[in-house]
Formats: structure tokens, sequence, C-alpha cells
């Protein structure tokens, strides 16, 4: 009798930087949904020096699922992802990377199948590693700054009015998580960006 394949893992890629001075920072947004999640099913965050990041494993609706936060610094994430993804032999597009996006508001989710960096140096390196723009995305907006420079504003913490909101949006992520890797990427960017689109306030016939 010939065995049975196993099942290739899930991948997911919670992109921020490493240490206290940055936690609860608008870049470590990415780290913060993958921990919310861990922390929900019980999982926890180890060490693994030979993906140079930090390893979380666990079985989600009878899959194998991996969460990975680099410890590279996030202009170097994509060096973790590519010694991840060839460790575990992980498909392209069982791949689900979470980052901040400064081009949408506060709590607004987006995920996509694919697509380019949109200029965030930790996309930019995993793409460079990993040699594709195809694998799922999914994008946390953390507000587009007013004034000063780009680093500044996504290396500042969250105020405190977002600090009140965050739980509920990291909530609204780690469904988004959930919907994906037992639905997939397009009932999962129903449930993400559609969710969105209903906020939106209608406006009158004339305005």
């Amino acid at each position: 009798m010939t065995e049975k394949a196993e099942s290739p893992f899930y991948l997911l890629v919670g992109l921020g930087n490493p240490g206290s001075a940055y936690e609860y920072t608008r870049h470590n947004i990415g780290f913060h949904a993958l921990e919310e999640w861990a922390k929900k099913k019980g999982w926890s965050f180890k060490a693994a020096s030979r993906l140079q990041g930090k390893l979380a494993q666990g079985i989600f609706e009878g899959k194998k699922v991996l969460m990975l936060l680099p410890m590279t610094y996030m202009n170097s994430s994509g060096e973790s992802v590519r010694l991840c993804v060839d460790y575990f032999k992980v498909p392209y597009n069982n791949i689900m990377v979470i980052s901040d996006d400064i081009m949408i508001d506060f709590g607004m989710i987006r995920v996509k199948p694919s697509g380019s960096s949109g200029g965030h140096n930790g996309l930019k390196s995993i793409e460079a590693h990993i040699g594709t723009q195809i694998y799922s995305r999914m994008r946390l907006g953390v507000g587009d700054r007013q004034h000063g420079a780009l680093a500044d504003h996504v290396l500042s913490r969250f105020s405190e009015e977002e600090m009140k909101q965050l739980p509920k949006f990291l909530d609204r992520s780690v469904e988004a998580i959930e919907v994906w890797i037992k639905e997939g990427i397009v009932k999962a960017m129903q449930v993400a960006n559609g969710r969105q689109e209903e906020k939106k306030p209608e406006q009158n016939v004339g305005e």
C-alpha cells in the first residue's frame, strides 16, 4: 500500500522588529496579530535560531500551521522567511504575510492573494529572498502620517485611543487568518475587505 503524502504546512509570517523598544509601535502590528492568535490557541513562540526567528506551531482545522516572527529586523525579514520555507518545504500559495500599512486608516484590513511590496521594506525583503510576489498578504492599517518622516511615524507607538481599539482590531485580523486557512483567500478577502465597505457612511443624494 502506498503511504499517503503528508499535507503541506501553512505559514503565517508576522512582520516587526525584535526587542521591547519596538513593542506596540505601528511597524510591529504584524507581530502582535500572530501573538494574539497564538495566545488564543494556547501555542507558544520559541526561539528558532536556525530560522533566525521565533516559531509557534500547531494544528488548526486539521491543518498544520506555522507562525513565524523574524528576528532579523524588518528590512531583512526575507532571510528568516526563506529559511523557514526551505526547511518546512512550504508552498508559496500557503504563505500569508501580515504587515502594517500606512496608506489605510487605523483599524482597516486588506487581504490580497499577491501584489507588490508597496514600498514596505519587509515585503521587499521577502520578495527578494523567495523570488516571487505570489503569496497572500494581510495589510493592517496603522494610519497615514500627517507630518514628519515616515520612519518616525511607523516607529511611533499607538495613541491611547488606538490602544483601546487595538484588541478588537487584532481579533478581526485573527478571524481573517482563520477563514484563510479554513476556506481560502477569496473568502478571507470577502470577510476582511468587505466588512470595511459596510462601515462606510452612506451619503444623501445631492451631497
